[in-house]
């Protein structure tokens, strides 16, 4: 399913999930024998996300939270679909695409928050008290260090380039990365790439000519490189690889040295939200000094807040190590790569240059 398509998703989705809908008995906040509710949907790998849940139901043991697992676009979807029939069901929406976030809130449909913990991280992942990044995750290359026995690892876009132009051969079949045609944070970052990296098109270039291994996600591109599958992956989330390094696994993380991009998994509040006090609680939370050390230190991700990422070390490396770090702003600026036109023309360079036949 591609990203934005919202008036074709909604002609093919929209007719059988009204049914469904209209089928199912309303939600509220009596629907727990009293106890409020807080529906989240979310990005992020239940399983991982699950200490922050439960430790938010420590201090509220009165929210019973669902807590429900969907790629992005599906995500926006489903949440578009629901509010068309009268429905909304979600109370607060998790995604790394942040401009599909980004359109949420230009399209009206995010509630504000303001509180001191909300004013605390960088103006840069806050837009318009509507979206918020909880979390810093640097998009970075990881190769398999079996496979790279004796080799310099590439530690920019432009090394990686001379790599595969040097020896296509030796990265024939093996070189990994996001099928921006069906995955939302493959094209945010490629959207990114396009607009900071001149040499973006050569790359995808040369990931054309020796047969590119498109994803939808990291984590099918991490599974691929542990088994060896590949050699090396492009644009892939940080915080999947170092679990699995910490695992064990033979991949080494390499933070490009040109620039590193950074994907902010962005919360927003539905102005609709069934429960908006349960949101606003948990958004909260996420903020706090309280939630932003347990996902740094319980679930693998990054703090947004620099108190926290300074007391545990961003990623336990130095600035050297990591490079120059570029965030995705939340803002305006997001909406320009969901413009018709120009989606149109990053997708019809992508699908022409990695669509290359190997020789």
């Amino acid at each position: 399913m591609t990203r934005i398509a919202y008036l074709s998703t909604f002609a093919a989705l929209g007719l059988a999930l009204a049914v469904w809908l209209l089928s199912q008995p309303p939600r509220g906040p009596d629907a727990t024998g009293g106890s409020d509710e807080l529906l989240v949907y979310s990005t992020t790998d239940e399983k991982e996300f699950a200490p922050i849940v439960e430790d938010f139901r420590t201090l509220h043991p009165d929210i019973a939270v669902e807590y429900v697992e969907l790629d992005a676009a599906p995500l926006l979807d489903r949440f578009l679909a629901e509010r068309a029939v009268g429905q909304p069901a979600a109370d607060l929406l998790l995604s790394t695409a942040m401009d599909l976030q980004a359109k949420l809130v230009n399209d009206g449909y995010a509630a504000p928050h303001d509180s001191p913990s909300a004013q605390a991280i960088p103006e840069w992942a806050r837009w318009r008290n509507e979206a918020f990044g909880i979390t810093f995750e640097p998009a970075v290359m990881v190769y398999n260090t079996h496979a790279m026995s004796g080799r310099p690892l590439p530690k920019s876009r432009r090394a990686l380039l001379e790599a595969i132009r040097g020896d296509p051969e030796f990265w024939r079949g093996s070189v990994g990365t996001y099928d921006i045609t069906s995955s939302s944070v493959g094209y945010l970052l490629a959207s990114q790439d396009d607009r900071l990296s001149s040499e973006f098109s050569a790359l995808l270039k040369a990931f054309g000519d020796v047969g590119v291994r498109v994803e939808d996600n990291s984590s099918t591109l991490l599974q691929m490189l542990d088994r060896g599958q590949l050699k090396v992956g492009y644009n892939l989330l940080g915080s999947y690889a170092r679990g699995l390094v910490e695992q064990g696994a033979p991949l080494a993380i390499v933070y490009p040295g040109d620039y590193t991009l950074a994907v902010l998994r962005t919360a927003v509040i539905p102005r609709d939200a069934p429960h908006p006090r349960s949101a606003h609680l948990f958004l909260e939370y996420l903020l706090s000094i309280r939630g932003q050390r347990l996902l740094e230190t319980r679930t693998g991700l990054s703090a947004i807040r620099e108190e926290v990422a300074q007391e545990t070390g961003r990623f336990g490396l130095s600035q050297a190590e990591i490079g120059l770090l570029r965030p995705i702003t939340l803002g305006p600026g997001l909406l320009v790569y969901l413009d018709s036109q120009k989606r149109r023309r990053l997708l019809a360079n992508w699908t022409s240059l990695v669509s290359t036949p190997a020789d």
